[in-house]
């Protein structure tokens, strides 16, 4: 049985389209002897052109490992990423041009930055692997410019250590920006910054949106930031997108027990009694039957569940992969049951 709870709604306009992925890294080789581990087990999700989507879930869901896939860096077992609608292909100067327009921002700005390199060469160094013509120096300044660091020569010769961590985000921001990127995959961005300069960079990824048209694929266990930052959210759990839709209606209204119990313990959600989840965290080496949430379920440990009628299929009956559309979506047994259209 297979049960998800749909609305209609718009679908923006895909500039990058995950279709059925799945990353399973086998028991073989240096993992010989071990379960396979479904890392990634069937994902459907799409970024609109201009759009925010905020990809959230705990540590160990999958999502940085889908980022990974996204861009290229892990090959997936099955299913495609597409740009622009069309498959990216698998030949070496289909992925050079893809991972020119699609660039990855990483949390931690002292790791992505080598600290023997000036900022300008940190900057500069991307226009040189792609071979990217034009004026060099005015490319990085404008890049600098663009990401807050004014005036950018002033930043040209000083090295990661001279900077403030803000500082080093920006110079990581912009070694992506001087490509001319239509899409940011940026991977926990601000997670490893002082409260203080948080609010400004997350400022600066809107401007790029607003100003440049940019899509952003935030991936983050941060439910605060995509609150602030993201047009739509996905939530993410042992390698699948259990609740997908608009940020208002997913933060405001949650279906699923599992997105309810994140936003618990967020301070802007209000109407929510505080929930810590027991259980084991996510082990993608051992899928449970049925929900793959029910053994860490609220719902299912309060009785409600069974109250609904759905118990038994919670514990039991698959679910299927959530379909990618942009309106709201969920992957819950008692979901459907309290939308009355589940069925036998």
């Amino acid at each position: 049985m297979t049960v998800s709870v749909q609305t209609g709604g718009d679908v923006p306009t895909p500039v990058i389209e995950v279709r059925d992925l799945e990353v399973v890294y086998r028991g073989t080789g240096l993992r010989a002897g071990r379960p396979d581990a479904r890392a990634v087990d069937g994902v459907n999700l799409h970024v609109g052109r201009g759009e925010v989507v905020a990809l959230v879930g705990e540590s160990g869901c999958g999502k940085s490992t889908l980022a990974r896939a996204v861009l290229g860096l892990v090959p997936p077992s099955a299913g495609e990423v597409r740009y622009d609608g069309a498959a990216v292909g698998s030949s070496r100067r289909a992925r050079k041009a893809f991972s020119r327009q699609v660039q990855l921002v990483l949390q931690d700005p002292v790791g992505a930055l080598n600290p023997r390199q000036s900022v300008y060469e940190s900057v500069a160094e991307g226009l040189r692997i792609h071979g990217v013509s034009g004026d060099e120096e005015e490319l990085v300044a404008a890049a600098l410019a663009r990401c807050g660091l004014r005036p950018p020569e002033r930043f040209f010769l000083r090295y990661p250590h001279e900077l403030s961590g803000g500082q080093r985000q920006r110079v990581v921001i912009a070694g992506a920006l001087v490509l001319g990127p239509s899409v940011l995959v940026a991977d926990e961005p601000v997670s490893s910054l002082d409260a203080s300069v948080r609010g400004e960079i997350l400022a600066l990824l809107l401007d790029l949106v607003r100003d440049l048209g940019l899509s952003i694929l935030v991936i983050t266990h941060d439910l605060g930031l995509a609150w602030n930052i993201a047009d739509r959210v996905a939530v993410m759990y042992l390698g699948r997108i259990v609740e997908e839709g608009p940020t208002e209606q997913i933060l405001e209204r949650p279906q699923h027990p599992y997105t309810q119990a994140l936003l618990s313990v967020v301070s802007e959600v209000n109407g929510l009694t505080p929930q810590v989840l027991t259980g084991e965290p996510p082990d993608p080496t051992r899928i449970p039957s049925g929900c793959r949430f029910h053994p860490r379920c609220p719902a299912l440990a309060s009785g409600a569940a069974a109250a609904a009628g759905v118990a038994e299929s919670c514990v039991g009956r698959p679910l299927d992969v959530l379909p990618s559309r942009g309106d709201l979506g969920v992957a819950c047994f008692l979901a459907a049951a309290r939308s009355g259209i589940l069925t036998d």
